[in-house]
This record gives structure tokens, C-alpha cells and sequence, in this order.
């Protein structure tokens, strides 16, 4: 389990979009990324943090950055997903995890009691060298958008 740092090279990936592409990290060289890892499409927190991060893609981009989110759902799923909330950026699908655990955001999670392992709410800021400047680990998505624009302003 990786146990990234600020600092540290972002780990390298290449999986599907929900378009049928495969995105790489070199395909987002030379941009900020704002790539954040999410539990499951279509529910409620993670519908929230999504539509948050689209309903702001321009003052996003007008920070120099793109967003690109991950889960472990099929590129179907991510389809179906986007397509319900219009978002306009690209959602990876790691369904053998290899990312979300090159990333360290695979974690053993508890609810009502019962622990089971899942992925943790994560965001990494990517400069436009591949260097993680930001990393915000246990989301709570009420005010993280802001986080990260203030995040996106210092770099």
C-alpha cells in the first residue's frame, strides 16, 4: 500500500473512461490535475463532490486545471453516471484496484459496526510536472471544492 507525500512523483496509470478511452498520466502533462478518488457512482456523497467539481469546471480551468475522478466501478457504470449528472470531465474505472492501491486509497473503512475494505475519499493536486503538491485525505465534501481552488491558487 503506497503511502504517498506531497512532493513525491504522482504514480503512474492508465485505465478506461467511461467514453471507452484509456487516460494515462501523460496525458495530463503539462496541466494541473485535480484527481480525486471516490467510493461508488450515483450515490449520495459521492453525487454531491461530483457535481460540485463539474458545476465549477470553469473557474477550475481557468486555475489551469482539469479534473479526472476514479472508482472502482466498470466504465458503464461511469457512463451511466456521468450521462445522469452531465458531468464534463473524465471518470477512470480501476475495477482490479491497481491504482486506487498504487495511490494508497484502499483502506479498511467501518460502518454501523462492520469493517470491510473500501475506498477512502481522497483528492491529489498534480502540478504540471506529475509532482503531487496537495493531497487531502478523508474528504468531507461540504467545502472542499474551495479547498482545492485554494490549493490550485498557490501553485
Amino acid at each position: 500500500m503506497a503511502s504517498l507525500k506531497v512532493g513525491d512523483k504522482a504514480p503512474d496509470f492508465s485505465l478506461p473512461t467511461g467514453e471507452g478511452k484509456v487516460m494515462s498520466l501523460k496525458d495530463l502533462k503539462g496541466m494541473k490535475t485535480v484527481l480525486y478518488f471516490y467510493p461508488k457512482d450515483d450515490t449520495s456523497g459521492c453525487t454531491k463532490e461530483a457535481c460540485a467539481f463539474n458545476d465549477n469546471l470553469k473557474q477550475l480551468e481557468k486555475l489551469g486545471a482539469v479534473v479526472v475522478g476514479v472508482s472502482a466501478d466498470s466504465p458503464a457504470a461511469h457512463q451511466k453516471f456521468a450521462g445522469k449528472f452531465n458531468l464534463a470531465f473524465p471518470l477512470l474505472s480501476d475495477e482490479k484496484k491497481e491504482m486506487i492501491k498504487k495511490y494508497g486509497v484502499w483502506k479498511e473503512k467501518s460502518m454501523y459496526g462492520k469493517k470491510y475494505m473500501g475506498i477512502e475519499r481522497t483528492t491529489f493536486v498534480i502540478n504540471a510536472k506529475g509532482v503531487l503538491t496537495h493531497i487531502f485525505p478523508k474528504v468531507k465534501v461540504d467545502g472542499h471544492l474551495e479547498e482545492v481552488q485554494k490549493a490550485l491558487e498557490e501553485d
